[in-house]
């Protein structure tokens, strides 16, 4: 009989491409690891593993393995909901990687909802880059993530992972405020108006923003000023990037961050201009002069989880109270 938790690592292996890796993941010594995967190649009666160089490499049988025991995991996982099902409350821990501004504006107000509506569930919330919480949801490190993609971006498609639409959020250009005149181009945030709620992220009801009569007029405006961007390779910054080239310029990129809370500063003390989405302003005031861009471009806000771990109480109050988050700061397509 083949042990479950040496196939585990097995799957994890496959995974994460090194022992050591494996090793550090699960808290084990990486040779605890070696040890396990040795006896499980006595169980399976074939050789698992060979070396290639410092490295280990899945033989053909290995493939074939891992293909069946992440069924069983699955199959397992699956069981463990329905047990969760049967009960009458919704508990046990729920880990969730959440990238940035998502943390900032829609997992506080969910967590409110949660612990007043389920209070034996447990969430620990992890900040991510979308690329590495998908990653680690397939790996079983997370439960959720929450995710986003960009204009013309698509993530990479994994089989073991569903994809659950949480918000559109549009992207604005952001200047420096000066309160005595209008931005370049004529826009300007302005006093507010009622805002019912409905599909796509904006600021609060605060405030509201005043469109120009042009947005294609916006972007060259900013073309001399100094920008801030988030890190080189990252989909945000190939997007704004292709943005400016498109409006006739390359940005003067002066600061790098992926800290959304970094670039609101360097823009609001003037020193900087930037793209920001709006679920950064989520419960606040916009501190900035924000500008429509052509077509008002938006980037998806996504959930996702294992296929196998959909159906489990806890992660469907999740991704509940993420929703009911989500639509607490969002105005209706078409405003």
């Amino acid at each position: 009989m083949l042990d479950v938790r040496r196939l585990r690592l097995l799957v994890e292996l496959s995974q994460r491409g090194t022992l050591a890796a494996v090793a550090e993941a699960l808290s084990y010594s990486p040779s605890s690891v070696s040890q396990q995967l040795s006896q499980l190649e006595r169980e399976a009666g074939v050789p698992l593993l060979v070396q290639v160089g410092r490295r280990v490499q899945l033989t053909p049988q290995a493939e074939l393995l891992v293909t069946h025991a992440r069924a069983v995991l699955d199959r397992l996982e699956e069981a463990e909901s329905d047990v969760a099902r049967s009960l009458t409350a919704v508990g046990g821990t729920v880990r969730i990687a959440v990238f940035q501004s998502a943390a900032h504006a829609v997992v506080p107000h969910a967590l409110t909802l949660l612990r007043r509506e389920h209070p034996a569930l447990r969430v620990e919330v992890t900040e991510r880059e979308p690329e590495a919480g998908l990653f680690d949801v397939s790996a079983r490190d997370f439960d959720l993530v929450i995710a986003e993609q960009y204009p013309g971006h698509t993530r990479p498609h994994r089989d073991d992972l569903d994809r659950v639409h949480l918000a559109a959020d549009v992207i604005r250009l952001a200047l420096p405020p000066d309160p005595g005149a209008p931005a370049p181009s004529g826009g300007r945030v302005a006093p507010p108006e009622a805002t019912p709620s409905g599909g796509r992220v904006a600021p609060p009801e605060a405030t509201r923003i005043e469109t120009t009569p042009d947005p294609r007029n916006a972007l060259p405006a900013a073309s001399g000023l100094p920008w801030v961007l988030e890190p080189a390779g990252t989909a945000s910054r190939q997007w704004a990037e292709q943005l400016c080239r498109d409006a006739g310029f390359e940005p003067d990129v002066r600061f790098e961050t992926a800290d959304l809370m970094a670039h609101i500063r360097l823009i609001r003390s003037g020193n900087a201009a930037g793209l920001l989405p709006d679920l950064v302003w989520a419960g606040e005031v916009p501190s900035v002069t924000l500008l429509d861009l052509p077509g008002e471009p938006q980037r998806e806000v996504f959930t996702s989880t294992r296929h196998a771990a959909a159906a489990r109480p806890a992660v469907v109050a999740c991704r509940d109270a993420l929703a009911r988050a989500a639509r607490a700061t969002a105005t209706p397509a078409g405003h």
